[in-house]
């Protein structure tokens, strides 16, 4: 009897949201826009860089300080990177699930692939993977410190100065914020569908947006090692 109720239990609203494929969708979504969220702050922050090393430092100083006196040293910062590493994290395994149900869905290689698909759709997968070793690339390179080879801890001015000095701190870093982009493009579009914020009439709108959210972020991250190589940064 404890062996037949056990098993007509029915699974939790949670566990059977997130094993349905639109739950990992909105999941996949929702955890995309948070990220993109941050990337606008991100890059907003990064165009300090081009008022100079006071301007930038204290930038980064407020970063830490963040919320004081009510919270303390660099609680908000923290805050802010546990909730990226849960969108990542989150992102990263619905994504890979979904590739996974995909493939057993259609065991077979399309004979022809569709003439309409974008660049960005067909190479959303290994731009995600791109995107993801540059994360931990650039954590080493101005977070801990550990890959950049004139880093001076407490000034990010001058590692940030340092880190595009050199040839190969500009090409990852160039090619990654490419593939941000081309994810972006339709990344974003792709998380309104989910979402039930696009339909037919909005479409074009939406990949306007997308397209344009696309350009001015990588434009903005670019900006910076361009700036560092012409010398306008220094």
């Amino acid at each position: 009897m404890a062996l037949a109720t056990r098993m007509d239990r029915k699974p939790s609203p949670p566990r059977t949201f997130w094993g349905s494929t639109i739950g990992k969708k909105t999941v996949m979504a929702v955890s995309g826009l948070i990220m993109l969220g941050y990337l606008v702050a991100h890059v907003l922050g990064n165009l300090k860089v081009f008022f100079g090393p006071g301007e930038f430092n204290g930038y980064a100083h407020w970063l830490r300080t963040l919320g004081e006196p009510l919270l303390h040293y660099e609680w908000v910062l923290w805050g802010v990177r546990l909730l990226l590493v849960a969108a990542v994290v989150a992102h990263a395994v619905s994504a890979y699930q979904l590739s996974r149900r995909d493939i057993k869905a259609r065991p077979d290689r399309y004979v022809h692939r569709r003439k309409r698909a974008s660049y960005a759709t067909r190479t959303m997968r290994w731009g995600g993977i791109i995107v993801a070793l540059f994360i931990v690339w650039h954590l080493l390179d101005l977070t801990t410190l550990t890959v950049n080879e004139h880093a001076q801890p407490g000034h990010p001015y001058e590692n940030v100065v340092a880190t595009f000095s050199t040839w190969y701190g500009n090409v990852i870093y160039i090619v990654a914020m490419l593939a941000v982009g081309l994810h972006i493009r339709h990344g974003f579009w792709s998380a309104a569908q989910t979402l039930g914020v696009g339909n037919a009439a909005r479409d074009r709108a939406l990949k306007t947006v997308a397209g344009g959210l696309a350009l001015v972020l990588t434009a903005g991250f670019i900006a910076v090692p361009v700036g560092v190589m012409t010398g306008v940064v220094n």
